[in-house]
Protein backbone atom coordinates (compact mmCIF):
# COMPACT_ATOMS: atom_id res chain seq x y z
CA UNK A 1 0.00 0.00 0.00
CA UNK A 2 2.78 2.28 0.39
CA UNK A 3 4.47 1.74 -2.43
CA UNK A 4 1.23 2.13 -4.54
CA UNK A 5 0.33 5.32 -2.85
CA UNK A 6 3.86 6.72 -3.62
CA UNK A 7 4.18 5.67 -7.24
CA UNK A 8 -0.12 6.36 -8.00
CA UNK A 9 1.21 10.30 -6.29
CA UNK A 10 4.56 10.42 -8.16
CA UNK A 11 3.01 9.30 -11.68
CA UNK A 12 0.30 11.64 -11.56
CA UNK A 13 2.54 14.75 -10.89
CA UNK A 14 4.96 13.61 -13.50
CA UNK A 15 2.02 13.46 -15.95
CA UNK A 16 0.59 16.39 -15.38
CA UNK A 17 3.97 18.94 -15.28
CA UNK A 18 5.70 17.11 -18.80
CA UNK A 19 1.33 17.97 -19.60
CA UNK A 20 1.70 21.25 -18.95
CA UNK A 21 5.12 21.46 -21.31
CA UNK A 22 3.10 19.35 -24.15
CA UNK A 23 0.01 21.91 -24.55
CA UNK A 24 2.27 24.74 -24.63
CA UNK A 25 4.24 23.88 -27.14
CA UNK A 26 1.62 21.98 -29.00
CA UNK A 27 -0.46 25.81 -28.68
CA UNK A 28 2.39 27.55 -29.90
CA UNK A 29 2.70 25.07 -33.10
CA UNK A 30 6.37 23.74 -31.68
CA UNK A 31 6.66 20.17 -32.68
CA UNK A 32 6.71 16.98 -30.04
CA UNK A 33 8.55 14.20 -31.69
CA UNK A 34 7.72 12.46 -27.67
CA UNK A 35 6.01 12.43 -24.69
CA UNK A 36 6.87 9.78 -22.19
CA UNK A 37 6.10 8.58 -18.46
CA UNK A 38 9.18 7.75 -17.05
CA UNK A 39 12.69 7.53 -18.72
CA UNK A 40 13.03 4.83 -21.66
CA UNK A 41 16.80 5.24 -21.42
CA UNK A 42 19.47 4.69 -18.35
CA UNK A 43 18.53 8.30 -17.38
CA UNK A 44 21.00 10.61 -17.95
CA UNK A 45 22.56 8.56 -20.26
CA UNK A 46 20.47 8.67 -23.41
CA UNK A 47 21.91 5.92 -25.88
CA UNK A 48 22.31 3.36 -22.90
CA UNK A 49 19.43 0.67 -22.97
CA UNK A 50 16.76 2.46 -24.93
CA UNK A 51 13.81 0.84 -24.62
CA UNK A 52 9.95 1.40 -23.87
CA UNK A 53 7.51 -0.31 -22.27
CA UNK A 54 4.61 0.51 -24.19
CA UNK A 55 4.82 3.16 -27.30
CA UNK A 56 2.02 4.15 -29.71
CA UNK A 57 2.54 7.37 -32.42
CA UNK A 58 -0.52 9.17 -32.92
CA UNK A 59 0.17 11.98 -35.37
CA UNK A 60 3.99 13.38 -35.04
CA UNK A 61 3.96 12.35 -31.52
CA UNK A 62 5.51 9.13 -30.01
CA UNK A 63 3.32 8.40 -26.94
CA UNK A 64 5.09 6.33 -24.25
CA UNK A 65 6.20 4.34 -21.12
CA UNK A 66 9.67 4.26 -20.17
CA UNK A 67 11.09 1.32 -17.66
CA UNK A 68 13.13 3.95 -15.82
CA UNK A 69 10.85 5.34 -13.24
CA UNK A 70 12.89 8.66 -11.94
CA UNK A 71 10.62 10.90 -14.01
CA UNK A 72 9.33 11.37 -17.38
CA UNK A 73 9.81 14.27 -20.30
CA UNK A 74 8.67 15.39 -23.48
CA UNK A 75 10.94 15.83 -26.83
CA UNK A 76 10.28 19.27 -27.98
CA UNK A 77 11.87 19.41 -31.95
CA UNK A 78 14.55 22.52 -30.91
CA UNK A 79 14.68 22.05 -27.25
CA UNK A 80 18.21 20.43 -25.50
CA UNK A 81 16.15 17.75 -23.34
CA UNK A 82 17.40 15.10 -21.26
CA UNK A 83 18.55 13.24 -24.05
CA UNK A 84 21.24 16.15 -24.62
CA UNK A 85 20.74 15.93 -28.25
CA UNK A 86 24.30 18.32 -29.82
CA UNK A 87 23.29 17.68 -33.70
CA UNK A 88 20.43 20.50 -33.51
CA UNK A 89 22.42 23.36 -32.67
CA UNK A 90 24.71 23.27 -35.93
CA UNK A 91 21.93 23.13 -37.59
CA UNK A 92 19.68 26.14 -39.07
CA UNK A 93 16.61 26.77 -36.88
CA UNK A 94 13.13 25.28 -38.59
CA UNK A 95 9.96 26.76 -38.48
CA UNK A 96 8.51 23.55 -36.43
CA UNK A 97 11.47 23.97 -34.07
CA UNK A 98 11.05 25.32 -30.37
CA UNK A 99 13.98 27.63 -30.66
CA UNK A 100 12.49 29.34 -34.00
CA UNK A 101 9.60 30.84 -31.64
CA UNK A 102 9.38 34.16 -30.06
CA UNK A 103 10.73 34.19 -26.93
CA UNK A 104 7.51 34.81 -24.86
CA UNK A 105 6.13 31.74 -26.27
CA UNK A 106 9.42 29.62 -25.35
CA UNK A 107 9.12 31.03 -22.24
CA UNK A 108 5.56 29.60 -21.68
CA UNK A 109 6.32 26.72 -23.18
CA UNK A 110 9.16 26.33 -20.44
CA UNK A 111 6.92 27.40 -17.46
CA UNK A 112 4.09 25.11 -18.56
CA UNK A 113 5.07 22.04 -16.27
CA UNK A 114 5.15 24.31 -13.29
CA UNK A 115 2.35 26.17 -14.20
CA UNK A 116 0.44 22.88 -14.48
CA UNK A 117 1.88 21.64 -10.98
CA UNK A 118 0.99 24.73 -8.89
CA UNK A 119 -2.95 24.84 -10.74
CA UNK A 120 -2.81 21.20 -9.56
CA UNK A 121 -1.32 21.52 -6.39
CA UNK A 122 -3.79 24.07 -5.15
CA UNK A 123 -6.46 22.76 -7.07
CA UNK A 124 -5.95 19.48 -4.53
CA UNK A 125 -5.48 21.66 -1.26
CA UNK A 126 -8.87 23.47 -1.63
CA UNK A 127 -10.72 19.99 -2.31
CA UNK A 128 -9.35 18.55 0.40
CA UNK A 129 -10.24 20.99 2.67
CA UNK A 130 -13.43 21.31 1.08
CA UNK A 131 -14.52 16.99 1.56
CA UNK A 132 -12.26 16.43 4.98
CA UNK A 133 -11.70 20.26 6.28
CA UNK A 134 -8.37 20.68 8.53
CA UNK A 135 -7.42 19.21 11.87
CA UNK A 136 -5.10 20.56 14.57
CA UNK A 137 -3.97 19.96 17.64
CA UNK A 138 -4.59 23.31 19.37
CA UNK A 139 -1.44 23.73 22.39
CA UNK A 140 -3.89 25.85 24.61
CA UNK A 141 -6.29 22.73 25.05
CA UNK A 142 -3.28 19.95 26.46
CA UNK A 143 -4.64 20.18 30.06
CA UNK A 144 -1.70 18.19 31.42
CA UNK A 145 0.78 20.29 28.77
CA UNK A 146 3.59 18.47 26.86
CA UNK A 147 6.38 15.54 27.03
CA UNK A 148 9.64 16.59 25.77
CA UNK A 149 12.34 15.08 23.96
CA UNK A 150 16.43 15.27 24.74
CA UNK A 151 16.45 18.04 22.59
CA UNK A 152 13.86 19.85 23.98
CA UNK A 153 15.27 19.26 27.47
CA UNK A 154 18.60 20.31 26.79
CA UNK A 155 16.83 23.79 25.54
CA UNK A 156 15.70 23.98 28.50
CA UNK A 157 11.54 23.02 28.83
CA UNK A 158 10.08 19.95 30.76
CA UNK A 159 7.63 17.54 31.14
CA UNK A 160 4.25 19.32 31.74
CA UNK A 161 5.22 22.38 30.60
CA UNK A 162 2.78 24.29 28.90
CA UNK A 163 3.52 25.57 25.26
CA UNK A 164 3.31 29.33 24.54
CA UNK A 165 4.90 31.12 21.53
CA UNK A 166 7.88 30.91 19.43
CA UNK A 167 9.71 33.91 18.91
CA UNK A 168 6.51 35.91 21.44
CA UNK A 169 4.35 34.29 18.35
CA UNK A 170 1.40 32.24 19.68
CA UNK A 171 1.53 28.30 18.83
CA UNK A 172 -1.30 27.53 16.55
CA UNK A 173 -1.01 24.10 16.63
CA UNK A 174 1.10 21.33 18.42
CA UNK A 175 2.49 19.70 15.28
CA UNK A 176 3.80 22.69 13.79
CA UNK A 177 6.25 23.57 17.02
CA UNK A 178 9.54 21.56 15.66
CA UNK A 179 8.65 23.47 12.06
CA UNK A 180 7.82 26.99 13.16
CA UNK A 181 11.24 26.72 14.92
CA UNK A 182 13.64 25.26 12.39
CA UNK A 183 11.83 27.51 9.20
CA UNK A 184 11.68 30.90 11.10
CA UNK A 185 14.90 30.05 13.02
CA UNK A 186 13.67 31.37 16.16
CA UNK A 187 15.45 32.71 18.86
CA UNK A 188 13.63 31.66 21.78
CA UNK A 189 10.33 29.60 23.25
CA UNK A 190 7.87 31.08 26.02
CA UNK A 191 6.00 28.03 28.34
CA UNK A 192 3.74 28.23 31.25
CA UNK A 193 5.23 26.43 33.90
CA UNK A 194 3.42 25.67 36.94
CA UNK A 195 1.54 28.88 36.72
CA UNK A 196 4.84 31.15 35.47
CA UNK A 197 5.96 32.13 32.17
CA UNK A 198 9.61 31.56 30.97
CA UNK A 199 11.14 31.87 28.13
CA UNK A 200 14.28 29.90 26.84
CA UNK A 201 16.89 31.69 24.33
CA UNK A 202 17.03 28.66 21.32
CA UNK A 203 20.59 28.67 19.53
CA UNK A 204 21.81 27.91 15.96
CA UNK A 205 23.62 24.67 17.36
CA UNK A 206 19.91 23.67 19.07
CA UNK A 207 18.14 24.11 15.76
CA UNK A 208 20.95 21.74 13.91
CA UNK A 209 19.77 19.86 16.84
CA UNK A 210 16.50 19.49 16.36
CA UNK A 211 16.47 18.93 12.70
CA UNK A 212 18.72 15.89 13.05
CA UNK A 213 16.40 14.42 15.88
CA UNK A 214 13.46 14.95 13.84
CA UNK A 215 12.81 12.17 11.74
CA UNK A 216 13.30 9.74 15.53
CA UNK A 217 11.66 12.24 17.78
CA UNK A 218 9.12 14.47 17.72
CA UNK A 219 10.66 17.05 20.25
CA UNK A 220 6.96 17.86 22.11
CA UNK A 221 4.11 15.64 22.19
CA UNK A 222 0.91 15.96 24.18
CA UNK A 223 0.91 14.08 28.27
CA UNK A 224 -0.68 11.75 28.83
CA UNK A 225 -2.27 10.59 31.42
CA UNK A 226 -2.21 6.37 32.18
CA UNK A 227 -5.69 5.65 31.30
CA UNK A 228 -6.47 1.84 30.11
CA UNK A 229 -8.13 1.23 26.72
CA UNK A 230 -7.73 -2.35 26.45
CA UNK A 231 -6.59 -5.31 28.53
CA UNK A 232 -4.47 -8.30 26.67
CA UNK A 233 -5.61 -11.61 27.01
CA UNK A 234 -2.72 -14.03 29.42
CA UNK A 235 -0.71 -10.64 30.20
CA UNK A 236 0.40 -9.32 33.60
CA UNK A 237 -2.15 -6.69 33.63
CA UNK A 238 -5.14 -9.46 32.80
CA UNK A 239 -4.19 -11.70 35.62
CA UNK A 240 -4.20 -8.98 37.75
CA UNK A 241 -7.47 -7.77 36.66
CA UNK A 242 -6.91 -4.38 35.36
CA UNK A 243 -9.99 -3.22 33.41
CA UNK A 244 -10.25 -1.11 30.71
CA UNK A 245 -11.54 2.39 31.88
CA UNK A 246 -8.75 2.05 34.86
CA UNK A 247 -6.24 4.92 35.83
CA UNK A 248 -3.16 3.92 37.40
CA UNK A 249 -1.86 6.33 39.49
CA UNK A 250 0.81 4.60 41.46
CA UNK A 251 3.13 1.58 40.96
CA UNK A 252 4.35 0.45 45.01
CA UNK A 253 4.36 4.05 46.86
CA UNK A 254 5.73 5.93 43.67
CA UNK A 255 3.01 7.71 41.95
CA UNK A 256 3.32 7.54 38.16
CA UNK A 257 0.42 9.71 37.00
CA UNK A 258 1.24 9.97 33.28
CA UNK A 259 2.57 7.80 30.69
CA UNK A 260 6.07 8.60 30.40
CA UNK A 261 6.67 7.86 34.16
CA UNK A 262 5.14 3.99 33.91
CA UNK A 263 7.89 2.20 31.95
CA UNK A 264 10.77 3.29 33.72
CA UNK A 265 9.10 2.67 36.78
CA UNK A 266 8.10 -0.99 35.82
CA UNK A 267 12.00 -1.74 34.38
CA UNK A 268 12.92 -1.09 37.88
CA UNK A 269 10.69 -4.04 39.38
CA UNK A 270 11.22 -6.97 36.99
CA UNK A 271 10.21 -10.48 38.26
CA UNK A 272 9.56 -8.75 41.36
CA UNK A 273 5.68 -8.40 43.62
CA UNK A 274 4.23 -5.28 42.60
CA UNK A 275 1.33 -3.16 43.95
CA UNK A 276 -0.53 -0.93 41.26
CA UNK A 277 -2.92 1.70 43.07
CA UNK A 278 -5.50 2.53 40.06
CA UNK A 279 -8.57 4.44 39.80
CA UNK A 280 -11.83 2.87 39.08
CA UNK A 281 -15.30 4.46 39.04
CA UNK A 282 -14.05 7.10 41.15
CA UNK A 283 -12.82 4.93 43.66
CA UNK A 284 -8.48 3.97 44.55
CA UNK A 285 -8.35 -0.16 44.34
CA UNK A 286 -4.94 -1.90 44.89
CA UNK A 287 -4.22 -4.71 42.62
CA UNK A 288 -1.02 -7.21 43.18
CA UNK A 289 0.89 -8.99 40.74
CA UNK A 290 4.50 -10.14 39.65
CA UNK A 291 6.07 -8.85 36.70
CA UNK A 292 8.01 -10.81 34.29
CA UNK A 293 11.31 -10.44 32.55
CA UNK A 294 10.08 -7.91 30.13
CA UNK A 295 8.59 -5.94 32.74
CA UNK A 296 5.28 -5.53 30.40
CA UNK A 297 1.74 -5.03 31.81
CA UNK A 298 -0.39 -5.97 28.27
CA UNK A 299 -2.48 -2.53 28.44
CA UNK A 300 -3.30 -0.11 25.10
CA UNK A 301 -4.07 3.35 25.95
CA UNK A 302 -6.56 4.84 23.67
CA UNK A 303 -4.69 8.59 23.08
CA UNK A 304 -6.92 9.95 21.23
CA UNK A 305 -8.52 10.75 24.92
CA UNK A 306 -5.53 13.25 25.73
CA UNK A 307 -5.37 14.78 21.93
CA UNK A 308 -8.01 17.23 21.41
CA UNK A 309 -8.11 17.38 17.28
CA UNK A 310 -9.69 19.98 16.16
CA UNK A 311 -12.01 19.42 12.54
CA UNK A 312 -12.77 22.51 10.95
CA UNK A 313 -14.88 22.37 8.24
CA UNK A 314 -14.73 24.64 5.44
CA UNK A 315 -17.73 25.88 2.48
CA UNK A 316 -16.70 25.58 -0.93
CA UNK A 317 -15.52 29.68 -0.89
CA UNK A 318 -14.00 29.11 2.19
CA UNK A 319 -12.20 26.40 0.78
CA UNK A 320 -10.76 28.19 -2.42
CA UNK A 321 -9.18 30.96 0.53
CA UNK A 322 -7.79 28.75 2.65
CA UNK A 323 -6.10 26.46 -0.17
CA UNK A 324 -4.60 29.41 -1.41
CA UNK A 325 -3.37 30.24 1.86
CA UNK A 326 -1.95 26.96 2.43
CA UNK A 327 -0.57 26.61 -0.76
CA UNK A 328 1.17 29.72 -0.74
CA UNK A 329 2.54 28.97 2.99
CA UNK A 330 4.12 25.26 1.17
CA UNK A 331 6.13 27.75 -1.39
CA UNK A 332 7.05 30.11 1.13
CA UNK A 333 8.55 27.03 3.44
CA UNK A 334 10.10 25.40 0.66
CA UNK A 335 12.03 29.03 -0.23
CA UNK A 336 12.81 28.58 4.03
CA UNK A 337 13.92 25.15 3.55
CA UNK A 338 16.89 26.48 1.14
CA UNK A 339 17.74 29.18 3.50
CA UNK A 340 18.00 26.48 6.69
CA UNK A 341 20.64 24.33 4.20
CA UNK A 342 22.28 26.88 3.66
CA UNK A 343 22.26 28.47 7.13
CA UNK A 344 22.33 25.99 10.10
CA UNK A 345 25.07 23.92 10.74
CA UNK A 346 24.88 20.07 9.37
CA UNK A 347 21.01 20.92 7.48
CA UNK A 348 22.74 19.31 4.77
CA UNK A 349 22.94 16.25 6.38
CA UNK A 350 19.07 16.17 6.47
CA UNK A 351 18.19 15.83 2.82
CA UNK A 352 16.39 13.29 2.07
CA UNK A 353 15.05 11.65 -1.51
CA UNK A 354 12.35 8.43 -2.31
CA UNK A 355 13.14 6.38 0.52
CA UNK A 356 11.99 8.90 2.95
CA UNK A 357 9.15 10.06 1.21
CA UNK A 358 8.07 6.47 0.38
CA UNK A 359 8.40 5.56 4.06
CA UNK A 360 6.02 8.99 5.14
CA UNK A 361 3.32 7.22 3.51
CA UNK A 362 1.10 4.84 5.68
CA UNK A 363 0.58 1.42 5.68
CA UNK A 364 -2.96 1.50 4.40
CA UNK A 365 -4.89 3.50 1.47
CA UNK A 366 -5.49 7.03 2.88
CA UNK A 367 -7.28 9.05 0.54
CA UNK A 368 -6.82 12.21 2.46
CA UNK A 369 -3.25 11.28 2.86
CA UNK A 370 -2.64 10.52 -0.26
CA UNK A 371 -4.73 13.76 -1.64
CA UNK A 372 -3.03 15.53 0.50
CA UNK A 373 0.42 14.49 0.20
CA UNK A 374 -0.10 14.49 -3.44
CA UNK A 375 -0.92 18.29 -3.52
CA UNK A 376 2.12 19.14 -1.55
CA UNK A 377 4.58 17.44 -3.53
CA UNK A 378 2.68 19.01 -6.70
CA UNK A 379 3.71 22.59 -4.84
CA UNK A 380 6.91 21.56 -4.06
CA UNK A 381 7.88 19.89 -7.56
CA UNK A 382 6.70 23.77 -8.94
CA UNK A 383 9.02 25.26 -6.75
CA UNK A 384 12.09 23.36 -7.29
CA UNK A 385 11.37 22.81 -10.71
CA UNK A 386 11.73 26.83 -10.95
CA UNK A 387 15.52 27.04 -9.43
CA UNK A 388 17.52 28.68 -11.49
CA UNK A 389 19.98 25.54 -12.26
CA UNK A 390 20.43 24.87 -15.84
CA UNK A 391 18.81 21.61 -17.06
CA UNK A 392 16.09 22.48 -14.60
CA UNK A 393 12.91 24.13 -16.37
CA UNK A 394 14.13 27.65 -14.13
CA UNK A 395 17.40 27.24 -15.85
CA UNK A 396 15.76 27.47 -19.63
CA UNK A 397 13.33 29.78 -17.88
CA UNK A 398 16.19 31.98 -17.13
CA UNK A 399 18.29 31.87 -20.40
CA UNK A 400 14.87 33.14 -21.99
CA UNK A 401 14.42 36.05 -19.99
CA UNK A 402 18.27 37.19 -20.28
CA UNK A 403 17.27 37.37 -23.97
CA UNK A 404 14.31 39.30 -23.25
CA UNK A 405 16.05 41.65 -21.43
CA UNK A 406 19.22 42.46 -23.30
CA UNK A 407 17.47 41.40 -26.56
CA UNK A 408 20.34 38.74 -27.61
CA UNK A 409 19.59 35.59 -27.67
CA UNK A 410 21.88 33.34 -25.23
CA UNK A 411 24.10 30.97 -27.62
CA UNK A 412 22.44 27.48 -28.36
CA UNK A 413 26.12 25.40 -27.45
CA UNK A 414 26.62 28.17 -23.89
CA UNK A 415 23.11 26.53 -23.21
CA UNK A 416 23.89 23.09 -23.86
CA UNK A 417 27.09 23.15 -21.72
CA UNK A 418 25.48 25.14 -18.73
CA UNK A 419 23.23 21.99 -18.94
CA UNK A 420 26.03 19.44 -18.67
CA UNK A 421 27.10 21.00 -15.82
CA UNK A 422 23.92 21.42 -14.52
CA UNK A 423 22.74 17.53 -15.05
CA UNK A 424 26.38 16.79 -13.03
CA UNK A 425 25.08 19.00 -10.42
CA UNK A 426 21.47 17.61 -10.52
CA UNK A 427 22.56 13.63 -10.48
CA UNK A 428 25.38 14.65 -7.27
CA UNK A 429 22.34 16.08 -5.38
CA UNK A 430 19.99 13.03 -6.76
CA UNK A 431 22.82 10.71 -5.83
CA UNK A 432 23.10 11.81 -1.93
CA UNK A 433 19.44 12.66 -1.44
CA UNK A 434 18.49 9.06 -2.24
CA UNK A 435 21.67 7.77 0.11
CA UNK A 436 19.22 8.73 2.99
CA UNK A 437 18.52 5.27 3.55
CA UNK A 438 21.78 4.65 5.03
CA UNK A 439 22.72 8.32 6.07
CA UNK A 440 19.35 8.88 8.21
CA UNK A 441 18.59 5.74 10.56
Amino acid sequence: MKFLQFFLALTILITIHELGHFYFARKFKARVDKFYLFFDFLFPFAGLLNFSVFKKKIGETEYGLGWFPLGGYVQIAGMVDEQMDKSQIDTPPQPWELRAKPAWQRLLVMLGGILFNLILGFFIYIMVLFVWGKDTLPVDKLQHGVVVDSTAYYIGLRNGDKLLSINHEKITSLNRVAVMIIMNKAKSIEVNRDGRELSFPISDNDISLILKRLRKSAFVSPRLLIIIDSVLKGTVASKIGLLKGDQIIKVNMDTVLYQEKLRPALLKLKNQEVTFTVKRNDQELALKGKLDSTAMLGITQNRKLFYPIETKQYSFFESIVQGFKDGIENIVMQAKQIVVLITVKDAYQQVSGFYSIYESMPEQWNWEHFWTFTGMLSLVLAFMNFLPIPMLDGGYILFILIEMVTRRKVSEKIIYYANNVGLVILLILMVYANTDFLRLK
